[in-house]
This record gives C-alpha cells, structure tokens and sequence, in this order.
C-alpha cells in the first residue's frame, strides 16, 4: 500500500513473490570428492600418514550402552587428523605450481604442524602465523618442524588476515585452512573408519574450519548414506551453529580456553554451504563439557585428548540416552593438549 495524489493504491503481490522476497538467500553448494577420488586420495596419503585404528573400547561401550567406535586421529605423525589435508593439498599445488618459492598460512596449532610436515616433505620453506597466546607446546611443535612462527593478533582471524597480506607482499603461496584439496585429503580418515565400521547410525564431528566435517559428508554419502552427521561446535566460540541456524554465515565472538581446535570467528563460505545440505544438527558443548570429555577418554582409554579432540565425545555423552543399544562412530581428532593444561583437566580445574 503506498500513496499516489493524496489517494490510497493497494499493491496485492503473489504469496510466491512474497515469500521469495523475504526467503534466506540459497547458497550453492560445492561439489564434494566421488569414490574416485576419495579411493585415490586414501591409496596416497595412506604413503605419508599411516592409517589410523578405531577401536570399540569396552569401558567406553559399556558407559555409553552402545557400540561406540573412536577414531584415533591423535595417533597420526602431528597428534592431529590435518596431517592427512596437507600431504594432499601440496600435493596438488605443486603440481599447479611447480616453481613455489615458499608458503604461508595461519593457524592455532594442528593445521600449522600439518604444513611444516608438508613443507619439509616437499622442500619448501613455511612460514606460520599465530595469535598471541597460542599454545606453547604446538608453537613448539611447529618450530620442530621447521617453519618460521610469528604472533601476530589476538585470534585466528587477525592472525589469518596478516597472513594473507604478509603473502601477497612476498610472493607465498597462502596455504588455506578450508579448501576442496584439503578436505580431500581429510577423507582418507573417514574411509578407515567407515571400511572398518559400516553402517554407522551417527558420527559426531568437532567443526573447526569445517575440512573435518565436509570430508566426514562426503565419505558418507559413498559408503553409508543412511548415517547421520552431528557437527559438534564449542558453545565459547558458535558461529557455525548461529550459521547453521540461520542458513548464512553469522560471525561470533571466540571466548574458549579449551576448545581452540574450534576457535572460528567466522565461516567460510563453502564450508556452511557443505553443511547446510549434509548434516543434520550442530550442537554446541561447553569448555567444562570438553574437560569432562578429555578425563573420560583418558580414564576409559588412555588416550590423550586436546579440547577439540574431545568435542565429540563430548556431544555424544550428552546424548547417550538417545544412543543406547545403537552403533556410534566418535573422532578424536587431535591430541596435541599444554601439559600443564592437561595436568589442570585431569585435576578437576576446569
């Protein structure tokens, strides 16, 4: 209704119209890897990272009620499943380019680790950023491996951000925390998992950047596609879950101290667009839900468990009532945890 010479004109507009006026705009959503291509990546990064076990642990079983699988990607050579998305990635960027001169990139530990790895294997120097109090321990890790660290920033975005400008400037190839080469890669572990535990009823899986979660889809959909995908984010830093919610990117503040495997301030683009149309929930857990989580595989296992790695036990203990009696597949993800924060955790102090 609006006015036209003091008169009154009412517009009628068609419900359809309407409705995609004021519709959430539909995201495109990428292409995820085909059994080729996954069959292909597992046979190569399988000649970098060895395979990794899953096992069903009794105590873990019998807690749960259920045939619980865990996925050991804390036993991969950098305690972390993104040793796997950088083998694949350099792999195919050095064959677009040949004459690399050097790499650039920024991380909170685990994909900075997975790029020295890369980096040594294939003779290139890498330089890695970091925020401000990042972990000591993997700051350490990646040193060992040889890439040149800077700080910069007080989160992985400020971080990420100088980054790519340090790039642009020095001629580095950007290696990115989110791209279709990584998420490759990632598949290799979901095809271990999935060869070896068929059928699954749910996967829980930690969101970080998303490679874990868009590589969990598209192994799914291959091998099992009755099963369902729960993405586990930390309630300290949701901006996937707000996305999630609203069918578009939503940024959010980063405010964990457990959960930095997780610390995403802001998704990217293909990584939700994957989500949206795979998975079918994404739960938030809290920091004192991931020490609880990290005490438990610890005690049932003795495996270690950084906060990341823990998200999806985490999810699924919650939710055991709803679990019982059915079959369970649960990543951890990563084990690269301080010592002293560890030592904290096992003590009850968070």
């Amino acid at each position: 209704m609006f006015w036209v010479d003091n008169c009154t004109v009412t517009v009628l507009i068609p419900s359809r119209i309407f409705q995609a006026m004021n519709a959430v705009p539909v995201i495109a959503t990428p292409s995820l890897p085909d059994r080729a291509a996954i069959e292909s990546a597992a046979q190569f990064v399988a000649t970098l990272v060895p395979p990794t076990p899953q096992y069903v642990w009794p105590q873990v079983a019998a807690a749960f009620g259920a045939e619980v699988w865990l996925k050991h990607e804390n036993h991969t050579p950098i305690g972390a499943f993104k040793a796997r998305s950088a083998a694949m990635y350099f792999q195919k960027m050095m064959q677009r380019e040949p004459g690399c001169p050097g790499v650039i990139t920024a991380t909170r530990g685990n994909h900075g680790q997975a790029v020295g790895l890369a980096a040594r294997r294939f003779k290139l120097p890498a330089t890695v950023y970091v925020p401000h109090g990042n972990s000591v321990e993997k700051n350490r890790a990646m040193r060992a491996l040889g890439v040149k660290l800077v700080e910069h920033g007080h989160d992985f975005q400020e971080s990420r951000e100088e980054a790519a400008r340090v790039g642009a400037r020095d001629g580095l190839h950007m290696v990115p925390a989110f791209h279709a080469d990584i998420v490759l890669g990632v598949t290799s572990y979901w095809t271990e998992l999935f060869r070896a535990a068929p059928d699954l009823d749910v996967i829980y899986v930690p969101i970080g950047q998303g490679s874990g979660i868009c590589a969990a889809a598209a192994v799914r959909n291959v091998y099992s596609p009755r099963t369902k995908i729960v993405g586990v984010v930390s309630a300290h830093a949701p901006t996937f879950s707000k996305s999630f919610a609203a069918r578009r990117v939503i940024e959010a503040p980063v405010e964990t101290k457990l959960g930095d495997g997780m610390a995403c301030r802001k998704p990217d683009d293909d990584a939700l667009a994957i989500i949206l149309a795979n998975v079918s929930r994404v739960v938030e857990v809290t920091d004192t839900e991931l020490a609880a989580a990290m005490r438990a595989i610890f005690a049932m296992t003795h495996n270690v468990a950084e906060g990341a790695g823990a998200a999806a036990f985490a999810a699924a203990w919650r939710e055991r009532e709803s679990l019982a009696g059915g079959r369970v597949g649960i990543t951890v993800s990563g084990g690269n945890v301080d010592t002293d924060v560890f030592a904290n955790v096992l003590a009850g102090k968070y």
